[in-house]
């Protein structure tokens, strides 16, 4: 299988060197092109081509016109008459200055490029020139195996004497390629050698592999020493023999271990084989013009990092290889490689790759110091070759960010180690940075630096230690976040008076972070908000100035005070000041209310100085909201609740535009009314569908005015602005509010608490509030304290009073049918001021919404001659109406209740020419009739009878006579 591997990697070489050869004529083409196009445009141009020839070169002219040539041309070598053979004369006869055009001198060059015939996948070219050369080395290497394996099965040659002529076939072999390389016009093709060459170097490295791997005739030592030559050799005869000995050299190179390799490796010495390698490989290919040789020997390199850290049981010999191995190929070769297209990237993967290694040499090796100070050193180097070139940085950064993870995985440790290696990590990935903004703040990759990692640090320390398990003071961590704040705060400090706020913020957040960690290490759990609020008004006092010039700023403060409130439930132990924000305790906390006085006070700062934005109206929101919390840790509810709306009148009297704190103490006032208002609620939702009201089914007195009536005044002195320069009140928000608490103070006037109360006192109760909403809504239409009136406020009220007497008075308890006591006395009793107050409520409707005339006259007859009929109920049946049964004389009399509420109707159409009470009187007439001749007449007889339809026939010729007079009265539509 061995053979079969060579013979690949052969014709892999073989591949890719056939692609760099195409490659390289194919530039070699281009310029030739180029060259093309120069002397035809001189061919074209005879009076440059001319003046150059004529000039001498130490003209004053001369100067002036190569610059404007190389302005036009840049990277076109012009070809003139004084590049011509020595054996030619240039003369300066007039036919010489200025030919024709069709008849000017061509250079042989131009000659050459177009005779030169297009390039084209021509068979007889690959299979006739190019591929026998190849195939005949691969067939000499072959033939040497085959060789070999014909004498192993014939037994005719010893091992010894086998692997000696395996030795003599492959220098034979260069021989035979140093003999194509001094014959090479004889030759004629370079390929020879190379193959030659490459079929030589590939029969040594096999003939050390089977002396010491395959018969055990020299040790593992000298066969190592033995690859390692040849490997040396590639890489000298690639300088002679061309690029497949550079292959081979770099295959072999790194192969040699793996071929020779036995459980007993000695690291060190293997290290320093690898790097040599690399590094030779490296230079090779910056001398040949080949910078890819060097980048895949830095593969390789790195990728045998990888092996090396495979072995488990090193010792410190093998961790102070190994860890040099990846600082040589991470930092050092990189920097060796000729490329300006492949230098940056190989460095920056090169010193992340070897990063790594070392983090896991330093895992692999039990922290021990000598693997700290490996993996600082490596830190170091990127450092120093970075030194002047800020784009290589970013290495800088991978290296630190591993590094803070391996302090943070780092399992046992001593005090002492973990704080010298901490202090290395954060001087040489902070320090160096900050030195560098202190000489060139443009780097972003350096401020980066300075600010992150010793954030990270500080807490990778804190973690480590455990400094926030418990309450305790921890005076050594306190220090050292102190000293790891400093590089972030001078970072800031350096920014300071320049146009960078981001930059600038970022390490102002990690400075401050900082401080607040050391703050942590010195104060008890419960002063957390106390050192989070210290530290964000000295952020507000210093960037005061500068909230208004960039979001930047604003964004950290908002932020920090976020986090002050955030820091208030965490430190609260046992929740007892929250609970009390939604229970109440009449015990004051003085060191509760200090708390939450902290997180109060960086919003209340934040409305000073943020000015009239998004950012001010928010803080000045949540101010509300922990200012309202704070007062709460020191009064009872009612108290609090009465303070707070207190302190919403003297803000709207003082300062009006502090809105949104406003906005904050009403919503605080409103949460602590919701219990009171939906005990109101449930027995108004039961009392809506049938159940009565009683008195126990409504909130106290002590919490209606001690949390309802504070919620209606807030809502009274609230206005916000909205967009168009508009204010919006919320005033009518407060008019239920202030009709729930009238109400509540109402009830407590009939003290209705049972059925029987209910029944005595239940309609004189509906009817006296349908009253006050009719009176307060007369007021609101009048006007209250100077203002205007207000029409739609005082017809909802009367609305409420008419709905409140349709569903209390006629649907659910109508005294017709539900057992409600009118009262003793004909006429002067309840039902007629029952139906008296919702007849002016509709007629109050009338007046304040025009548009509805109509349907409210409608209404206020159809009520007017239930009133009549309810008052006549009384009179047979006295105060409780449905004890007793309707009697015939009754029923007729509702008949005559009718004609008269009719002929009323029409009196009253008459009078205030009103054609809606006109036709309602018809319609009650008519119905009238119709009860009359239908249900009436049918159980009377003689006289009555008699009697009764003479009346109504009188009646309705009455009216008949009546309404036409009235039609004729009128103007006819036109």
């Amino acid at each position: 299988m061995l053979w079969l591997l060579t013979l690949g990697l052969m014709f892999a070489c073989a591949a890719l060197y056939q692609r760099v050869k195409l490659a390289e004529q194919r530039l070699e083409d281009l310029e030739n092109s180029h060259m093309d196009m120069t002397a035809r445009f001189l061919a074209l141009s005879p009076a440059k081509k001319s003046e150059t020839a004529l000039e001498p070169r130490e003209s004053e002219e001369q100067p002036e016109v190569a610059d404007r040539t190389d302005t036009e041309e840049p990277g076109v070598r012009l070809v003139s008459a004084l590049d011509a053979p020595q054996g030619e004369a240039v003369s300066a006869g007039p036919e010489d200055i200025a030919p024709p055009p069709e008849t000017a001198a061509v250079p042989e060059e131009v000659e050459a490029a177009e005779d030169r015939p297009a390039r084209t996948l021509d068979f007889e070219e690959i299979f006739g020139r190019r591929l026998p050369i190849w195939a005949g080395g691969i067939t000499l290497a072959v033939a040497g195996v085959f060789l070999v394996r014909y004498s192993i099965e014939a037994g005719l040659l010893t091992p010894s004497v086998r692997v000696i002529l395996a030795f003599l076939f492959g220098i034979g072999l260069l021989g035979g390629a140093e003999a194509a390389y001094r014959f090479e016009d004889r030759v004629g093709d370079d390929r020879v050698r190379q193959a030659l060459s490459g079929a030589g170097l590939a029969t040594l490295y096999a003939g050390f592999y089977l002396a010491g791997t395959q018969y055990g005739l020299i040790g593992q030592s000298f066969a190592f020493l033995g690859l390692a030559s040849v490997t040396a050799l590639a890489i000298f005869v690639s300088f002679r023999f061309g690029l497949p000995s550079a292959i081979l050299g770099l295959i072999g190179g790194f192969m040699a271990p793996l071929l020779v390799g036995g459980e007993d490796a000695n690291l060190p010495v293997l290290a320093l084989y690898l790097a040599l390698v690399t590094g030779g490989l490296t230079q090779t290919g910056n001398r040949q013009g080949r910078p890819w040789l060097g980048l895949a020997a830095l593969v390789g390199g790195l990728g045998w990092g990888f092996l090396l850290l495979m072995d488990g049981d090193l010792g410190t010999a093998d961790v102070a290889a190994i860890g040099l191995y990846a600082l040589v190929l991470g930092a050092i070769l990189p920097t060796m490689l000729a490329s300006n297209l492949y230098e940056n990237p190989a460095r920056l993967i090169s010193a992340g790759v070897a990063s790594i290694q070392l983090a896991i040499l330093v895992q692999s090796a039990g922290f021990q110091p000598l693997s700290w100070g490996l993996y600082v050193l490596l830190g170091a180097a990127l450092a120093f070759f970075a030194w002047n070139r800020p784009e290589m940085r970013v290495a800088n950064v991978m290296a630190g960010i591993i590094a803070v993870a391996l302090l943070a995985l780092w399992p046992d440790f001593g005090a002492i180690e973990f704080g010298l290696v901490a202090a290395a990590l954060t001087v040489l990935f902070a320090g160096v940075p900050l030195y560098h903004l202190v000489k060139d703040r443009s780097s972003l990759v350096d401020l980066a630096l300075a600010a992150g990692i010793p954030l990270a640090v500080g807490i990778v320390t804190l973690a480590q230690f455990g400094s926030l398990d418990f309450d305790a003071v921890r005076v050594t961590e306190a220090l050292a976040c102190l000293i790891l704040a400093a590089f972030p705060l001078y970072t800031a400090r350096l920014l300071w008076n320049e146009d960078r706020p981001l930059e600038t913020v970022a390490a102002l957040a990690s400075g401050a972070a900082l401080t607040f960690f050391a703050a942590l290490c010195l104060l008890p759990d419960w002063a957390t908000p106390l050192a989070a609020s210290a530290i964000t008004l000295a952020l507000i006092a210093v960037m005061q100035d500068r909230m208004d010039k960039g979001r930047a700023f604003s964004a950290l403060v908002v932020i920090a005070s976020v986090f002050v409130a955030l820091t208030l439930v965490p430190s609260d132990g046992g929740f007892a000041e929250v609970e009390r924000l939604f229970t109440g305790d009449g015990t004051p906390d003085i060191l509760a209310a200090l708390r939450w006085l902290a997180g109060f006070a960086p919003f209340a700062a934040l409305t000073l100085v943020a000015g009239r934005s998004n950012a001010q109206r928010g803080a000045e929101f949540v101010a509300g909201l922990l200012g309202f919390a704070t007062l709460a840790q020191l009064l009872p509810p009612i108290a609090l609740v009465w303070v707070a709306a207190l302190g919403i009148v003297a803000l709207r009297l003082r300062l009006p535009e502090r809105q949104m704190a406003m906005l904050a103490l009403t919503i605080c006032i409103a949460l602590w009314a919701l219990t009171p208002l939906g005990e109101w609620l449930q027995g108004g939702g039961e009392a809506l569908a049938g159940s009565p009201m009683m008195l126990s089914d409504l909130p106290s007195l002590h919490d209606t005015f001690g949390f309802l009536l504070p919620l209606a005044l807030g809502a009274v002195m609230m206005e916000v602005s909205v967009p168009g320069e508009r204010r919006l009140a919320f005033w009518p928000a407060a008019l239920p509010i202030g009709l729930v608490v009238l109400h509540v103070v109402f009830k407590q006037l009939f003290a209705i608490d049972s059925m029987t109360d209910f029944r005595d006192l239940g309609l004189g109760e509906r009817t006296l509030w349908q009253a006050l909403l009719l009176a307060a809504a007369w007021a609101f239409a009048k006007g209250i304290a100077g203002r205007e009136g207000n029409r739609i406020a005082a017809a909802g009220l009367a609305g409420l009073a008419v709905l409140h007497l349709f569903w209390f008075g006629l649907l659910l308890h109508n005294p017709l049918f539900d057992i409600q006591a009118v009262g003793p006395a004909p006429l002067a009793n309840l039902a007629l001021l029952s139906g008296a107050v919702g007849i002016a409520a509709l007629l109050s409707l009338r007046r304040w919404l025009p548009d509805y005339r109509i349907a409210i006259d409608g209404f206020a007859m159809a009520l007017a001659t239930l009133t009549a009929i309810t008052l006549l109920r009384q009179v047979f049946a006295g105060s409780i109406l449905p004890e007793l049964p309707m009697s015939q004389s009754e029923d007729l009399l509702r008949s005559l209740v009718g004609i008269v509420m009719a002929i009323a109707f029409l009196l009253i159409g008459s009078r205030l020419g009103e054609r809606t009470w006109r036709v309602g009187s018809l319609v009650l007439m008519t119905a009238t009739v119709i009860k009359v001749f239908i249900f009436d007449t049918a159980g009377l007889e003689g006289l009555i009878r008699v009697a009764s339809f003479v009346a109504l026939g009188a009646s309705l010729i009455g009216i008949g006579w009546f309404y036409s007079r009235q039609l004729k009265a009128e103007p006819s539509p036109q």
